[in-house]
């Protein structure tokens, strides 16, 4: 009887410990998550759940905010001014998208997605935008119409160097690939200085060549786990690794990332935890995509009201990036750099190596392909190795038909071989200070002209930031397309500058920023009642829970 209650008192007590243990990691998890829905991705995805769909149509898309008669008519007035004249200056352009709509969901979904929901069905039918572009020369766009724009979308991250560079890559990958042609499984022989450099600028040892930004991050974050042997992966509040599920846990994704952590960037409690769990695999690190830590890239159809920021102490971020790096080395985590994005654009070569962090691997694409699409894998030799010596049945296999296509390596060697250009090496010189003078310059000319905007960049990286509190900043996206800025699906959340744009050209690109704000301006878009950020949410929480209840 005594050997039964002490091994019932000894069972209460280790399981006493095993909970108290246990109660300790969550906590310190819960602490080394952001506050915000970006750290808590499954209470984010709950709450997107309950958000019933209404619109403000009529009077109410232009009195959301409680405006009077006299401010909501010149709204009015101003909207369909646009309209007749989007209406006038783009009819084939417009016809071709709308038809064309029906059969391809990629563009319903981003058209869907350029303004908040509630306006989203007034906007569509009378401000639709074109989807077509007929050439390029330089940074100039023109559409079906003959209309031209200058360049701001950077094709996503792609356009870097401008796009004649790209053309003249594309050009030169077309007559280096085509004695070989479409040839799959042997390699072209350009592949061979491809490894070169790249293994030169990413100081590592190894190169998986793949044909998307996101189909290279699977495959590092497989290798990782293969050589680990552990499930979890950490990522970070507001980055974007991807559209694939381990990486994308909360909203956007329709299953649960079980294995997946979103934990805060810049946190002592996530170095913490990194330094003390035993079954976390990898760190993902989006190097500022979107200019700010622990935020996702903005776009304009979350403007509920004026708070949108961006901006970083940039030395406090690279210090504590260099810190994470040593805690996983000392816990066995691998650390993944994803430069997808961000690679070549604050530096020719990595990011991660112009800042002196300790990646094991580094995640490459976009403007690497020169033009065409790719996704490179760079890392140390022992995590890029896809079997055991000792189990060589136990392997982790990961091949694509088209990797290492002949016009994609081509073309990659084109990029590549420019990158050692004296014309190139101009661009990269004095970069940081060029742009900060031009970010500098527009906000002067902003705050002059009393346009409630200003600008946050990291290089050639910006987005529009809202200084007065409004439930209509998403217009400004329709003023600056009618001055003739070319701007990608996320409006003013994110402009991606060439960097092929000299002093001249910027001029008139400020100049056109502001003609469109003093425009919105003038048509009342600002002019609503006093109110704070806090209150504009209240209000379309408040339109949310109606919605609800009318069972909307």
């Amino acid at each position: 009887m005594e050997k039964k209650t002490l091994a019932a008192v000894a069972g209460l007590v280790a399981g006493t410990l095993f909970a108290a243990t246990k109660g300790r990691e969550r906590l310190a998890l819960s602490r080394a998550k952001h506050p915000g829905p970006g750290g808590h991705v499954r209470l984010a995805k709950r709450i997107a759940g309950q958000i019933p769909y209404y619109a403000h149509v009529e009077e109410a898309f232009f009195r959301a905010d409680g405006c009077d008669e006299a401010t909501a008519a010149r709204r009015r007035a101003g909207f369909e001014r646009l309209a007749a004249i989007y209406a006038e200056r783009f009819p084939k352009t417009r016809a071709l998208t709308a038809d064309t709509r029906e059969g391809l969901s990629d563009l319903q979904f981003t058209g869907r997605y350029r303004v908040p929901f509630a306006f989203a069905d007034t906007v569509r039918r009378h401000l639709p935008v074109g989807a077509f572009m007929a050439r390029s020369e330089g940074p100039w766009l023109t559409d079906l119409d003959g209309n031209r724009f200058i360049d701001l979308t950077g094709s996503y991250g792609v356009n870097l160097f401008g796009n004649e560079f790209y053309k003249a890559t594309m050009r030169e990958a077309l007559d280096i690939a085509e004695p070989l042609g479409g040839v799959l499984g042997s390699y072209h022989p350009v592949v061979a200085d491809n490894v070169r450099r790249l293994r030169a600028l990413s100081g590592l040892d190894e190169v998986s060549f793949h044909m998307s930004g996101t189909e290279a991050v699977m495959q590092a974050v497989r290798l990782a786990r293969y050589h680990t042997g552990r499930k979890r992966l950490v990522r970070f509040a507001g980055a974007y690794h991807g559209w694939w599920g381990d990486v994308q846990p909360g909203i956007g994704n329709p299953v649960p990332a079980d294995h997946t952590l979103t934990l805060a960037d810049q946190s002592e409690q996530t170095l913490a935890v990194l330094a003390r769990r035993r079954d976390i695999a990898c760190v993902l690190v989006n190097p500022l995509q979107a200019l700010h830590p622990n935020v996702s890239a903005p776009a304009d159809g979350q403007l509920v009201d004026s708070g949108r920021a961006a901006g970083a102490d940039l030395p406090a971020y690279i210090a504590w990036l260099r810190r994470l790096a040593d805690t996983c080395r000392a816990n066995g985590i691998v650390l993944i750099v994803d430069e997808v994005f961000m690679g070549f654009r604050l530096a020719p070569g990595s990011v991660a190596r112009a800042w002196a962090i300790d990646a094991d691997m580094i995640v490459w694409g976009k403007t690497l392909g020169g033009g065409l699409p790719i996704g490179v894998v760079t890392g140390r030799a022992a995590l890029m190795k896809r079997w055991r010596d000792d189990r060589p049945v136990d392997i982790c296999f990961a091949r694509g038909t088209f990797n290492a296509h002949p016009y994609v390596m081509a073309a990659t060697d084109a990029f590549l071989r420019r990158l050692e250009r004296p014309a190139v090496a101009e661009w990269y010189a004095g970069m940081d200070a060029r742009w900060d003078a031009r970010a500098a310059r527009l906000n002067a000319m902003l705050a002059e002209a009393g346009v409630p905007v200003s600008v946050a960049h990291l290089a050639t990286v910006w987005t529009l930031v809202y200084t007065r509190p409004s439930r209509y900043n998403w217009m400004l996206q329709y003023y600056l397309r009618a001055e003739g800025l070319a701007l990608s699906w996320v409006g003013t959340g994110r402009l991606i500058f060439s960097l092929d744009i000299d002093d001249a050209l910027f001029d008139e690109i400020a100049r056109r920023i502001v003609a469109a704000g003093r425009a919105m301006a003038a048509d009342g878009w600002w002019d609503g009642p006093a109110a704070t950020n806090k209150r504009l949410r209240r209000q379309a929480l408040k339109e949310s829970l109606a919605a609800r209840l009318r069972g909307g």
